[in-house]
């Protein structure tokens, strides 16, 4: 997803992968408006998503295109990717074939795999409309009962920012780029604002719904009144110990937390360990102001 994403220029606003679907919000650019597909811009593209010995290939035939001083023929290179450029359609047609063939590989099968054509809804480009599709994408696992806050699910755009995911930051950002309450464009840098906005609505969207059968009303799992009314009263901002609680929940087994003498400490007793490269032990915590806290892991890494 992450490597398509790049490679088409589309942007993935936020995203939930559950057991047998995903949704995704993906901000799609006016195509009529994207700049020229270039030689040097394709070869760069194709390193993120192709292989050394396609990618040797394109370049040799545009090579030998411009050895003949035909352009048309470089040109006729570049139609069979630029077409994919900022594309939706392509972009999921491709993303369901390639998990499809790693899917049947890994488990040495055959045949389709997914159900049919991928549903689609029109979002405009507001901050309300926007935080509204979001916060139901990054509520599903919290619905389905899956578990009791969106902070909790690790392969989600909230839970995987939480976790201090640079790419879902600045997926997340995109949607206050449209607010009226933030503006500049350093996602990552005002994290701060955003993730507490964020977490604001998310809340507010996600309060159960008890159900009443006798105005046919059904129910919802969610937030109680008290933890929606607890968020809005800290207005989306959490706790140092939250913070931890988030975050450490992606790290692997052995990390460790503390000033960055102790961390070192800890590395230079466990040096073996780590390859020949490292020479340090204690890492930022990223994203949010962490103080004299480090960690022996960067916390996106599993």
């Amino acid at each position: 997803m992450r490597k398509l994403e790049h490679f088409t220029g589309l942007r993935i606003v936020t995203y939930c992968l559950m057991s047998n679907h995903v949704h995704i919000l993906i901000e799609q650019p006016d195509r009529d408006q994207l700049p020229a597909l270039t030689i040097d811009e394709l070869l760069r593209r194709m390193k993120i998503l192709y292989d050394p010995f396609t990618i040797n290939d394109v370049a040799q035939e545009f090579a030998r295109a411009e050895a003949a001083g035909d352009l048309h023929w470089q040109q006729r290179i570049l139609d069979r990717y630029a077409h994919r450029m900022g594309d939706v359609s392509k972009f999921m047609q491709e993303l369901k074939q390639r998990f499809s063939q790693w899917f049947n590989r890994r488990n040495n099968r055959r045949g389709p795999l997914w159900e049919g054509r991928y549903k689609s809804v029109l979002v405009e480009a507001d901050e309300e409309a926007l935080m509204t599709m979001a916060a139901y994408i990054d509520l599903n696992p919290v619905r389905a009962g899956m578990v009791s806050s969106p902070e909790d699910y690790r392969w989600c755009g909230y839970g995987a920012a939480m976790s201090g995911d640079k790419q879902a930051r600045a997926g997340l950002g995109r949607i206050l780029d449209y607010s009226p309450r933030i503006c500049g464009s350093d996602f990552e840098s005002r994290w701060c604002e955003t993730g507490k906005l964020y977490r604001w609505w998310l809340y507010q969207e996600g309060e159960e719904v008890t159900a009443d059968p006798d105005m046919g009303k059904s129910g919802r799992k969610g937030f109680s009144r008290a933890e929606v009314e607890k968020v809005s009263a800290k207005e989306g901002r959490i706790s140092l110990s939250e913070k931890l609680n988030y975050r450490v929940r992606c790290l692997t087994s052995g990390a460790v937390l503390g000033s960055a003498a102790f961390v070192d400490q800890i590395f230079a007793k466990n040096r073996q360990h780590f390859g020949k490269r490292r020479q340090s032990g204690a890492r930022k915590m990223r994203g949010d102001h962490w103080g004299n806290l480090r960690v022996l892991r960067d916390l996106q890494i599993e």
